[in-house]
């Protein structure tokens, strides 16, 4: 009784969402529809993916069943704007204020996607969110594109709804090439105006080196686009501290990092993604009681906790907050603080950090905190 009362106080305070990975949030009971409607087709067999779906407290084995599984489904604009659509209202019914959505724009000839149509496709899930208004930052949108723009400046009309900040985070993938990753950049700077705020890299942290996706990096910073860099997933310390040289806005993880590494993470002061279900899940730390979280914490260290992939690892942005204060011993205030500190952290202007501020606030004082 007293966890859930905890868990219901996590879900009534706002709360700031930095990384999380389209896809992987994809609702369980979505992602059971399509896969037994792909067996029904003959794509895939069904039976060897339903436990995994059905099983909210997955293996390492099941976790890898559904990203393929995932992967499979993400191949059709219908279905990639279905899945925006339901993950932005998911967030939103968690009281979750600014969410910030990284995807990695997919190309796929035998279904007619391309980088930019899959990017729309995502659009026009934001554009067709209905249980709260999005704002996407809305600039010129004049330009000609297959995105209904009258749509999306419905979104920025300043309608007294509950409202949620959303930005996209165009994701370079350790698979690409220079070429391919200086196309995403590009792409990223071109839908800048309908609500693309930065670039990520992520991928299979054992797949690729630093130097290929260099070039569209520094590009991005010279564009003025921001960066977050999945960094330290696994041992490798000459790209970590290459990584960390080269200065991002944040770093997502930093699971592996030895003692050289936390020296320099820490002179940099760069913002820590930490999310805590999913390093146990996928084993990149061993158990809560050894994770960075504590030492950064302590250390007043800037981090903000998120879910990463809530879809695929059966959790929530309140359920890592909850996690955190009973696994850490943080109290409601320590955990309000943490969630506002993020403010200083988005990918978005000063208008927006100080709505963002005025929400925290008014919060505050309907939670006498």
């Amino acid at each position: 009784m007293e966890k859930q009362r905890e868990m219901d106080w996590c879900v009534s305070m706002p709360k700031i969402e930095l990384h999380a990975h389209l896809n992987g949030s994809i609702r369980g009971s979505t992602l059971l529809e399509l896969a037994r409607g792909l067996g029904e087709k003959g794509t895939i067999v069904f039976s060897e993916v339903e436990h995994a779906i059905l099983n909210s407290d997955r293996s390492l084995h099941e976790v890898f069943k559904l990203f393929d599984l995932i992967h499979i489904v993400t191949t059709d604009h219908t279905i990639v704007t279905r899945i925006t659509r339901e993950v932005v209202e998911d967030f939103a019914a968690d009281n979750v204020v600014y969410l910030e959505l990284r995807t990695t724009p997919k190309r796929n000839d035998l279904k007619g996607m391309t980088k930019q149509s899959y990017i729309e496709a995502v659009l026009k899930g934001l554009s067709d969110v209905a249980t709260v208004d999005v704002d996407l930052a809305c600039q010129d949108l004049s330009t000609k594109n297959s995105v209904d723009s009258c749509a999306i400046s419905n979104l920025c009309d300043g309608t007294t709804r509950k409202k949620i900040y959303v930005r996209l985070l165009l994701s370079i993938d350790r698979r690409e090439s220079t070429e391919s990753a200086m196309e995403t950049v590009k792409l990223a700077l071109a839908m800048r105006h309908l609500g693309v705020a930065g670039i990520d890299l992520s991928g299979n942290p054992i797949v690729g080196k630093w130097e290929t996706f260099l070039p569209a990096l520094k590009f991005a910073r010279e564009e003025d686009l921001p960066i977050t860099l999945h960094c330290g997933e696994v041992p490798n310390p000459v790209e970590i501290q290459a990584m960390l040289d080269f200065l991002p806005r944040r770093i997502g993880h930093a699971c592996c990092f030895g003692e050289e590494e936390w020296r320099m993470l820490k002179s940099y002061k760069i913002p820590v993604e930490i999310c805590l279900t999913s390093n146990i899940r996928t084993e990149t730390i061993s158990s809560l009681d050894v994770h960075h979280f504590a030492d950064l914490y302590n250390a007043e260290h800037p981090i903000v906790l998120c879910t990463d992939d809530s879809g695929v690892f059966s959790t929530s942005l309140s359920g890592e907050y909850s996690l955190a204060s009973s696994t850490f011993g943080l109290g409601r205030i320590e955990m309000f603080r943490l969630a506002q500190k993020a403010i200083e952290f988005v990918f978005a202007d000063d208008a927006v950090k100080g709505e963002l501020r005025q929400m925290f606030d008014s919060a505050a004082r309907k939670l006498n905190l």
